[in-house]
């Protein structure tokens, strides 16, 4: 472990920020996780339990959803910052199914910004009521009640954790409020108030020692030269800006979320590690112009073990997809990948790679923002020799197979970005450090 993180960008940066570079479910968990042992805080900046990042730590596989992967790390703080979404059920759940695999002593390093604001169980009905009326143009969310919490902070009528540790009063006003708002839009909503407002005065009392006020803890943090590192949740393609809109998250899950998402300004941020499948997935709804509904991805998807953390529905699989990728390089400005599930590949004769999309038969330079022109782009594809061989084994880049070794060099060369890191399976172990 000492020689992985010899050259870790942590070692020379005060903030570090991993963000997925494509749809989610890129491995950004088992990155962090490598990188949290170098680290004295790992943040979480934006989305809510939506999220999904898996762990595996001495064979003991970990799901986390609210918390950052850096929770598993005994000597780091973990902070959930202001522009996450917490529902607080949802995350003691979390707690108490990851203790029972051994996570142990979280109450000394856990803090929650008083900032955040609080999704709540009407929020998830809304959630599910709204993609009901949706129809056949639901989007395809995770039910989680996300994007309505986000909407009530941006309404100006949201409840923040500041609101639920404070005059419990003034809570319960505004919890009623904000359960009438969505009753008069939703009138089969049902909300046993007396019910919930005894349940949230419980859980102020449990959850008062772990809040701060994190910008100001952050910026101590920096005055001191700690290191810190940035866990983004979902991706760049579901940004609620830069993503496949509509069909994306309600939160920035690009860079600009690190600095909204916890009080940190652009000139801290010191390396932006973007995490790159070896193909391209997708849960939910929604344009992918590298999809394969075929044999191939059905292999993709049975090897790769895709099915959502959050979800548990099958994700979708495709080839690598370069201009996606060099758009969320335009958007995020990485200095470094990560390509993980390279061993996924190790069967297949050839492999593609997206290179290009056309338009009406000529090439464009630009990322579609309209869906539907999306789903109109003709894909350019460059077809490489696989090496169907095993590379789980490996674990640095010279016992790699030649042509795994090509296929992460020809990455490198047309997203032009480095890549320091490639997975080879579950375990921090798997990872090859360049």
């Amino acid at each position: 472990m000492a020689a992985e993180l010899k050259n870790s960008p942590l070692s020379e940066h005060g903030v570090t920020v991993v963000l997925g570079a494509q749809w989610g479910d890129e491995g950004k968990g088992k990155m962090v996780d490598l990188l949290a042992a170098g680290a004295d805080l790992v943040c979480r900046c934006q989305g809510g339990n939506n999220a999904g990042h898996t762990v595996v730590v001495e064979q003991q596989e970990y799901d986390f959803h609210l918390l950052p992967s850096g929770i598993i790390n005994p000597k780091c703080k973990s902070i959930i910052g202001n522009g996450v979404v917490v529902h607080l059920p949802g995350l003691i759940e979390e707690l108490k199914h990851n203790e029972v695999k051994g996570l142990v002593g979280w109450k000394d390093r856990l803090l929650i910004s008083s900032r955040a604001h609080l999704v709540f169980d009407f929020h998830q009905q809304v959630d599910g009521l709204q993609e009901l009326e949706k129809g056949s143009q639901s989007l395809g969310t995770t039910k989680k009640g996300i994007g309505p919490a986000y909407s009530s902070k941006a309404s100006r009528s949201g409840i923040r954790i500041a609101d639920l540790i404070g005059d419990y009063a003034a809570f319960s006003a505004r919890f009623i409020d904000l359960a009438n708002q969505f009753k008069r839009i939703f009138p089969v909503l049902e909300v046993n108030v007396e019910q919930e407002l005894e349940r949230y005065k419980n859980y102020s009392d449990w959850i008062r020692p772990m809040v701060v006020e994190t910008v100001s803890y952050l910026h101590s943090a920096l005055r001191e030269k700690k290191k810190i590192l940035v866990e983004g949740a979902n991706a760049a393609m579901l940004d609620i800006d830069f993503g496949t809109y509509p069909y994306v998250t309600s939160s920035n899950c690009s860079i600009g979320g690190v600095c909204t998402g916890l009080g940190l300004p652009p000139s801290a941020i010191g390396e932006v590690i973007g995490v790159v499948k070896a193909y391209t997935t997708r849960v939910g709804d929604g344009p992918f112009p590298t999809e394969l509904k075929n044999e191939i991805g059905d292999t993709l998807q049975t090897r790769g073990g895709e099915i959502g953390v959050t979800t548990k529905r099958k994700r979708r699989c495709g080839w690598l997809d370069i201009p996606l990728l060099e758009y969320t390089c335009l958007v995020n400005g990485y200095t470094s990948l990560c390509i993980t599930k390279l061993d996924i590949l190790d069967l297949f004769a050839e492999i593609k790679v997206a290179v290009a999309y056309k338009l009406n038969g000529k090439r464009i330079d630009y990322f579609p923002a309209s869906a539907s022109e999306l789903e109109q782009v003709e894909v350019e594809y460059l077809t490489l020799p696989g090496w169907s061989e095993k590379t789980e084994n490996c674990r640095t880049f010279d016992e790699l197979p030649p042509n795994a070794k090509a296929f992460v060099l020809k990455v490198e060369e047309l997203v032009n970005v480095k890549v320091k890191w490639i997975g080879v399976g579950k375990g921090r172990e798997s990872i090859i450090t360049l």
